[in-house]
């Protein structure tokens, strides 16, 4: 019996290529918005351990649901920025308020004291202190033109924040959803594999929020032991923008400097020398003992995966860039090793001997 098979229509693939080139020109020009739902997307399937967790709670008779977990954890969040700004930064507002009014009258000096280091003696640097005394004349508009900026990204940051809480709430329906799009024999076996990802890329969130918390608590109790202004709260922020890899670290360092410089450049000093030691403590043994246990990613692959997420979206990109690189190897392990592995099995054709 011979089978034959149907000669493919030209206008089926003309079609198809059409198709795919509207739907590439679309994700070109909604690629801000479809960045926004897929790091929602991926923090959803980051925070579900967490939810979990919380799920698990039991007050007597009563445990909270998957609505109630989220209520939770957004409260608890919310509770904890409110509390941190109100307490530990309200202090710096107000100091940085007077710094602002008396910055025409401290430049001279600070100036004089930068030109006291034997590496910008020679430096010329009126140009710079003209700039800034533009830049404290011309105040209002540069904060309005940076209040703009900052609006619009906060309106991003709220969309992401809901979405978030709904694909946690919701994230089932939509996960069936996207699996029905795959055939029946294929939906087990890529159900399995996100499943695998899933569990590794929440173990990403454990492993960061460890980071995060050690480098919280060794700058707090460092900048503390040189009398930096702010301590706790420059230790906190350092933490927290440890979240977002090299450029949340060179922002938080840069930040701690200029508060040092403001009475010694010890202190200073002190800064960079204690987060110099730490950078290599943190690149030669924490990263790799944590991150690598955590995820199982090798350190080049996280180092690529960090370039190419900041390459394509900046910081976001980078705060997704690791979670990202686990889903990617989870998929490639499953469809492309473990299939080839099964391709290049040898067959073994057993042969059964006659009973003599």
């Amino acid at each position: 019996m011979t089978t034959t098979t149907r000669p493919m229509d030209p206008r089926g693939i003309v079609l198809f290529t059409f198709a795919v080139a509207i739907a590439l020109y679309l994700a070109w020009l909604l690629q801000d918005v479809l960045v926004v739902i897929y790091v929602s997307a991926l923090f959803a399937v980051v925070l579900m351990p967490l939810v979990r967790a919380v799920m698990k709670l039991h007050i007597r008779r009563w445990h909270p649901g998957r609505g109630t977990a989220v209520f939770l954890i957004v409260l608890l969040a919310a509770g904890s920025i409110t509390a941190f700004l109100a307490f530990a930064l309200r202090p710096a507002f107000k100091d940085l308020h007077e710094f602002i009014r008396d910055l025409p009258s401290r430049a001279p000096q600070f100036f004089a004291r930068v030109q006291q280091l034997p590496l910008l003696r020679e430096v010329n640097l009126d140009a710079l202190q003209e700039k800034i005394q533009d830049l404290t004349a011309n105040f209002a508009s540069y904060a309005l033109r940076f209040a703009g900026n900052w609006a619009a990204t906060m309106v991003r940051v709220i969309a992401g924040i809901v979405l978030t809480v709904y694909f946690i709430i919701e994230g089932d329906e939509a996960y069936a959803w996207f699996l029905s799009l795959f055939p029946v024999e294929r939906r087990l076996r890529l159900d399995q594999t996100l499943a695998r990802a899933s569990t590794r890329m929440g173990r990403w969130l454990l492993g960061q929020g460890t980071l995060m918390l050690i480098l919280g608590v060794s700058s707090a109790i460092v900048f503390r032991l040189l009398n930096v202004r702010y301590a706790y709260a420059l230790g906190v922020i350092m933490g927290l923008f440890n979240l977002v890899p090299v450029a949340g670290a060179l922002v938080s360092v840069s930040l701690v400097v200029l508060v040092a410089a403001l009475d010694s450049w010890g202190r200073v000093l002190g800064v960079l020398i204690f987060y110099f030691i730490y950078l290599q403590i943190e690149n030669t043994w924490l990263t790799p003992k944590i991150m690598r246990t955590q995820v199982d990613l090798a350190g080049l692959t996280i180092l690529i995966a960090l370039l190419i997420g900041t390459s394509l979206a900046g910081i976001i990109g980078a705060m997704v860039a690791v979670p990202t690189a686990v889903l990617v190897a989870v998929l490639l392990e499953e469809y492309a090793v473990h299939d080839e592995a099964i391709i290049a099995q040898p067959h073994v054709v057993s042969v059964q001997t006659p009973a003599p």
